[in-house]
Parts: structure tokens; C-alpha cells; sequence
């Protein structure tokens, strides 16, 4: 249901080296590169690690489905938004707080047995979860297991990253990155669709989320059969006896974050502007995304139609996902035509206008024509934010303000989601609450544009869009 970034891994010579009987080190027979897909998808132990990856974030998507249904549209609860902030919370702060120091220990344990085990106890977590929905457990049990099953997955993602040089060679590694990452969100977004249509075919009601959480729970034990049937040291890491204690290491993780913080502020501006308006207006997408939720729970469908609320809910994510693709094909466009900048600039400007021009109806039709520009907009901008991160900071550095980029992303969502709650009537509709969006869009964008002309040109105005993330 939310999709979460990944980011391709930098291949180690130490990875998928060659030994002197002509072997890679994790032991597969040296061949020659077949870097189309074809002949990456007739590696055996590639296709096992899409596999796992794929199951994996399959279940990942009817999870998410079950936790909203129950939380958002459970027709025995009246859903409020500080209950979608707590659903948010749960989803994203694991990618915040554990995310930038999970490659510290993915660098210490055994990567297949952490996509084994993981998963296995994601299966467990699941029924667990599934057993407290029947037995109508308090909330805060039904959330402290799902904040657990997500905390694992943010190891499991960066584990299928890390893993992939060891199981192709280094000719595939672009090939391999296209192919896995996508295959997993559109996995991901098939799951969520799985859960949506067995969440309308049930009755509403406990039992019905309890069913869909089962249902991930099966799934993730197939994620970690798929894990189990690779080799235990397939996946490295390989033991280094001079690697520092785990305390050291995430000590030296803390302090080059910091690094990162101060090289930043002090020698990239651009970027450090760039950033501050992708947070800004991911905090304002955040705040769209709660409203809309609460006018689908109440004001667009009966409110005892959970049902309902679902469907629209779920067109108004694909089709906000729609406008995430747009972006995508016409980005490079606008980018040569108007630079990275204007085209930021002009995305945070546009919402600005069609924000309130559609929102205040409060009615099905404009709101999704909304979520279709939002979808463009936000993209959009993540587009040119990235690139300008990308150019500006040396490649010394990058990997870390990009950990540090994840965290603002994330952290600006549930935050925005926490300010909602705060001033978001229960119906969803609010006045104040899309004009005050509208407003923080306008001022990005003379924000942005004003702090541009002072960066230098040859980052902002470049021509070319670098690949994302």
C-alpha cells in the first residue's frame, strides 16, 4: 500500500570474486556473463533470490492491506486520524530509525539466514497478530506486533540488495538491479491488490482481518522455504577476523552519518536545498494522503460502508500511482526544457494552484483528479531532488546522505500524518487544512527558486535526469 524506496547496492570486488580454479568465491562455477535477461533468469541461485524477494514482498503488500482494514476501515471502530498516524508510524519509522545501521549487522550475520529466519518470524508475528484480532486484544498489541514484522523487513530488504552480487557476475549487475527491485514492487503492489479484493469478497468485521493477516503469514513462510533452499553461505558476508565488535561498528556508522550531515551543510547547498524541499513537500503529500483517507472512510461512502471506503481508497492509490508513473515518462522532458530546478519549481507551484481548486470540493470526482496531479507533482519533484543530490555531493559521501535522504522521506510522512491528527476533522473535510497545504506548496516554490539562483548553475540547470533510486 506505501511504497517504500530501495536502493541498489555498489558491487564489492569481495563479493563475487574470482578463486584460482576458476570459481566465484560463493563457490558457483565461473561462466561467462550473460547480461541479458534471459540469461540472468538461468542462474539458479539468481532465481531463487528473486524468488524470495518476490514472495517476500508480496506478502509485505496484503499485510499493509490487513493493517489498514483493520485500523482505518473495521466497522466496529471509529477510525480517527491519529489512527492513521499510528498506522504510518508503524510502517515507516522502522525505515528511519533502523534503516541507515542495518548494513551494519547484514555485514556480521549470515544474509540467507536472515532472510530465513526473518521471514519465518514474520510468519509467527503474523499468526500471533491473527490470534489478537479474534480475541478483540488491545490496540496497542495488534500495533506492537505489526511495528515488529516491519522492523524485520527493513533487514530483509537490505539483505536481498546486499545478497545480489553474490549471485550474479559483476557484467549483470545492472541488469540484475533493473530486474530485482521492480519485480519486488510490483510484487509488493500485486499483494496489496490481493488483499483488497479478500478483503471485499468477507464479510467486514475481525474476522475478515484476521483471514488477511493469515493469509500473509502463509505467505511469508513461503518466502522463507524460498530463503531455505539456498545454501547457508551463498549470500556471504565472508568472515573478516579483523572486523571491529558490533557496538564499535555502529558507533563508526553514528559518527559517519554525522560526517555526511556536516559535508552537506558546509560544501553542497544545492543539495542541501533540494532536500529540504522534496521533505517539505513529502510532509505536504503526507497530509493530502490522511485527508483523503478520512473522506473516504466518512465522507464519500456511508460510514459503516467499510467496504466502500476500501474501494475508493483504492482507486484513489492507483491512480495517484498513475500519476507516479507520468511523472516518470515526462520528467526528462520538462527537465531539458525548463532544468531541474524550474521543473521542481514548477511542480511545487502547480499544487499549489490545483491543490485547492480540486480539494475544496470534497467530492469524489476532483479528488481524484487531485491524487493524479499529486501522483505527478510528487514524483516530479523526487526526481529532480534526487538528481541534484546525486551531481552535487562527491561520491565519498553519497551512500550516506542518501541514508540520510531515506530518513527525512519517511520521518516527514509520519510526521505530516501526527500534525493531522491534530487539526483533521473526522470526516476529512477541512478548509483550513488544504489551504494551509496550498500556502506551504507556494512558499517551496519561492522558497526553492529564490535559494536556486544563488546555487550554482552548472547543478541546477542540468539537462539529463540521472537514474533514481
Amino acid at each position: 500500500m506505501f511504497h517504500v524506496k530501495q536502493r541498489h547496492p555498489a558491487w564489492h570486488p569481495g563479493r563475487v570474486a574470482l578463486t584460482e580454479n576458476g570459481c566465484t568465491s560463493h563457490g558457483g562455477p565461473r561462466t561467462a556473463p550473460r547480461t541479458t535477461l534471459v540469461g540472468l533468469l538461468r542462474g539458479r541461485d539468481f532465481r531463487r533470490l528473486l524468488t524470495a524477494r518476490v514472495l517476500s514482498q508480496l506478502s509485505d503488500g496484503v499485510f499493509q492491506v490487513s493493517l489498514a482494514s483493520y485500523v482505518i476501515f473495521s466497522p466496529e471502530r471509529q477510525a480517527s486520524p491519529a489512527d492513521i498516524a499510528s498506522v504510518l508510524a508503524v510502517l515507516l519509522l522502522p525505515f528511519s530509525v533502523v534503516g541507515p545501521f542495518a548494513g551494519v549487522m547484514l555485514d556480521r550475520w549470515r544474509r540467507r539466514q536472515v532472510l530465513h529466519l526473518g521471514n519465518l518470524a514474520r510468519c509467527g508475528l503474523g499468526l500471533i497478530t491473527g490470534g489478537l484480532l479474534l480475541a478483540k486484544a488491545p490496540e496497542w498489541l495488534f500495533l506492537a506486533a505489526a511495528l515488529l514484522v516491519t522492523a524485520l523487513n527493513r533487514f530483509i530488504l537490505a539483505g536481498l540488495s546486499a545478497a545480489l552480487p553474490r549471485v550474479v557476475e559483476v557484467e549483470q549487475l545492472v541488469t540484475a538491479n533493473s530486474l530485482s527491485p521492480t519485480a519486488g514492487t510490483v510484487a509488493a503492489a500485486c499483494g496489496g491488490g490481493i488483499g483488497f479484493l479478500v478483503h471485499q469478497v468477507l464479510p467486514p468485521g475481525p474476522q475478515a482481518d484476521a483471514i488477511l493477516v493469515t493469509l500473509a503469514a502463509l505467505l511469508y513462510l513461503s518466502a522463507a522455504v524460498a530463503a531455505h533452499r539456498m545454501a547457508p553461505d551463498l549470500l556471504g558476508p565472508d568472515h573478516h577476523p579483523d572486523r571491529p565488535a558490533l557496538h564499535r561498528a555502529l558507533g563508526q556508522a553514528a559518527r559517519e552519518l554525522a560526517d555526511g550531515v556536516r559535508h552537506l551543510v558546509r560544501d553542497c547547498r544545492p543539495a542541501v536545498h533540494a532536500l529540504a524541499a522534496v521533505t517539505v513537500s513529502r510532509f505536504c503529500y503526507g497530509v493530502l494522503v490522511v485527508t483523503v483517507l478520512m473522506l473516504s472512510r466518512y465522507s464519500f461512502n456511508d460510514p459503516t460502508d467499510s467496504t466502500g471506503g476500501m474501494a475508493t481508497l483504492g482507486k484513489a492509490v492507483a491512480v495517484s500511482a498513475l500519476g507516479f508513473l507520468l511523472a516518470a515518462l515526462i520528467s526528462p522532458w520538462c527537465t531539458r526544457r525548463l532544468g531541474l530546478t524550474g521543473w521542481l519549481t514548477a511542480c511545487a507551484a502547480s499544487a499549489a494552484v490545483f491543490v485547492p481548486a480540486l480539494g475544496l470540493w470534497f467530492t469524489v470526482g476532483p479528488s481524484m483528479a487531485a491524487a493524479l496531479l499529486l501522483g505527478v507533482v510528487t514524483q516530479g519533484t523526487k526526481i529532480c531532488a534526487d538528481t541534484l543530490v546525486q551531481e552535487a555531493v562527491e561520491d565519498e559521501y553519497r551512500g550516506r546522505v542518501f541514508a540520510i535522504y531515506d530518513v527525512l522521506f519517511n520521518a516527514a510522512f509520519v510526521a505530516a500524518a501526527g500534525v493531522t491528527a491534530l487539526v483533521l476533522p473526522l470526516d476529512g473535510r477541512s478548509v483550513a487544512v488544504v489551504l494551509g497545504v496550498a500556502l506551504v506548496y507556494a512558499l517551496i516554490a519561492v522558497g526553492y527558486a529564490r535559494a536556486a539562483r544563488r546555487a550554482p548553475a552548472a547543478v541546477l540547470n542540468g539537462s539529463d535526469v540521472a537514474t533514481t533510486r
